[in-house]
Formats: structure tokens, sequence, C-alpha cells
């Protein structure tokens, strides 16, 4: 589903403020939870990229970043997913020559061009496969609510524009918990993307980066287009080919984690020949659409640009070499 537009910055509206009392309740009854204790203790790292609010915020980009960058400085990362989209509940070690996203769901495709991925609902039984078969590190893409692992490192992924959105919890506004609770159990925020948006983080430090197009991405400049992403802010996307100079002559927004059906795509697809434009979608999207009907649809790759990457790289080393297991 997408996120309904009273989430957003401000106060919600009636809507919010008829529903505030049950996200009272959901967002005291997820905190608490998250603050139980661990079930287990890992006899290895454990960085998790979390998130405060329902949708994309651009956690499964950090986690390839991190995964990319600690593999690159000698250790070796596998990465934890839930499986969400996907079939299978695991613990599996996804193989992307014979797994699909209906069986692994997207992010866990995409993550593993990166790094081995498990994916599973129990992620202490998927960190355990995973220390088995010789996990240096275990990078968890989502899970900051979740207490079964013990984090040695914990981040929450902010989205720039959306912030917090109007600050309340689920029903009432976005929040899986309130945003203090959050914090008090993390060591840094990363926030994607500009924005106005005011975010109080306390004594946390902040960690910036922005997405934008990968060195393999099409040149688009003045090129007319069709976009479609279903994912947790497809208007991110839009954007982003906006900001390369396409012409996004029409665009489709869909659910997050939508599978496409090869209807779907004749429909966008008759579209955009009709016009003369190209259609584009996200990497995430492309994985879910069938295989038949991709010839005509072009993937558009992006990636993370930080600020100060080496500053962000300090921290996490700085920390994981604090582990004492």
């Amino acid at each position: 589903m997408q996120a309904p537009d009273f989430w957003r910055a401000g106060n919600g509206g009636w809507r919010a403020c008829l529903l505030a009392p049950l996200g009272t309740v959901y967002g005291a009854m997820t905190a608490a939870r998250a603050r139980r204790s661990a079930d287990w203790v890992a006899p290895v790292p454990v960085v998790c990229v979390g998130n405060v609010v329902a949708g994309g915020a651009g956690k499964t980009q950090v986690v390839l970043d991190l995964a990319e960058r600690l593999t690159a400085l000698g250790y070796k990362p596998h990465i934890l997913l839930r499986g969400y989209g996907g079939t299978i509940t695991g613990p599996h070690l996804v193989d992307p020559k014979s797994d699909d996203a209906t069986r692994v769901g997207d992010e866990a495709l995409l993550a593993a061009a990166a790094s081995s991925v498990w994916v599973g609902a129990d992620r202490v039984a998927s960190a355990k496969r995973a220390v088995e078969a010789g996990a240096e590190i275990l990078i968890m893409d989502d899970g900051l609510q979740n207490p079964g692992l013990a984090k040695t490192l914990s981040f929450i992924v902010i989205d720039g524009t959306y912030g917090i959105g109007n600050g309340r919890c689920i029903p009432a506004g976005p929040l899986r918990e309130p945003l203090a609770d959050a914090l008090a159990r993390s060591d840094a925020v990363i926030r994607i993307g500009n924005g106005d948006v005011a975010l109080d983080t306390g004594a946390l430090p902040i960690f910036e980066a922005s997405t934008v197009p990968s060195p393999s991405a099409p040149q688009l400049s003045g090129v007319k287009v069709v976009a479609f992403a279903g994912i947790g802010q497809p208007e991110k996307f839009f954007k982003t080919l906006e900001r390369v100079g396409a012409d996004v002559i029409a665009r489709h927004a869909f659910d997050d984690h939508r599978t496409y059906t090869v209807k779907d795509i004749e429909i966008i697809s008759d579209e955009a020949s009709r016009a003369g434009a190209r259609l584009l979608t996200t990497t995430k999207d492309f994985v879910r659409i069938p295989a038949t009907a991709r010839a005509k649809i072009e993937a558009y790759p992006v990636v993370l640009e930080w600020k100060d990457a080496d500053t962000l790289m300090t921290f996490v080393t700085g920390k994981l070499a604090k582990t004492d297991r």
C-alpha cells in the first residue's frame, strides 16, 4: 500500500486526530517489544540499518553501500533480510541464478549482487546459519524494532524530504514507534536526500547522503520517458528522472512491492510506444516484472553519494573494533 496523504508533515487533520489513541497504543507496544532483551548475541558484529517510519526511506541502498565498503576493507559481511514479498520463510541463502522475486523478494535479489544474503522471518535463525557459513559481520536490512538479535551498531535511515511525516504512530501517522524510543536504541542517523524538514536527533550524529544516478545509468537529458514504480515513495524516482533532464510525460505509481503482471506491463508499454517514449522503472521494480515482459523496459540504477564517506566508515569501523565477542 502507499502511505496516505494525512501521514505527511503537519498534524494530519481530523483523520490523524481520530486515530491518535490507537497510534499511541501501537507505538507504545512496539517500543516495549523492541526494548526486550535480545534472544541471541552473535559471535560476530551485527549492524542494523533500520527505519522508524513505514515505507521506503532508502534502507536497502544503505545496506548495499555498507556491504560493498566493508567488503573492500577485507570483511566478509552477510546480509539478513526478512524477504518481504517472497514465499520462502527461510532461513535461505539467496542464489541470484535460481531464485526470483516471488521466492525471496525484490530487495534480497538486489542485495545478492553485493554480498551473501539470507532471507527468513526468524532473524536469529538466519544469523546462526550465516555465522556457520563464515560471516564476519551481519548486516540487518530493517530490524530496529526486532529484539531477537543483539545489535552492535544501529542506524536509523530517514528520508530528508519526508522526515517523520506528521510525527504520529501507525495508524495515525507513519511512525512504527515514538521517535524518542527509536533514537534511544540507535547509534546514528542517516539522512538521505535534501529537505527542509526539521529533525531533532538529540546527541546522535547524522550522516548525510543523496541518491544519484549510477555511472551505468542511461543519459536521459531531453528524452521522453514513461516512468513507473512500486516502491515506498514512487515520487522520489520520478523526481530523480526529472533532475537528470528527462521529459517525464507519464508516471504510474503502484503499491510498494507490487508483483507485476504481463497485462500491467502491456498497458504501460503500449502507452510509451504510442508516445515514442522510453519506458523506465527502478531496479527494485525490474526484478518483479515477468521475464517475458522485460524486453522493452529499462531499469534506471541509482547509488548513494555520501557527504563524507570517510567519516562514516571511521565511525563504523570504530564501533566494530570495540566489539568484544
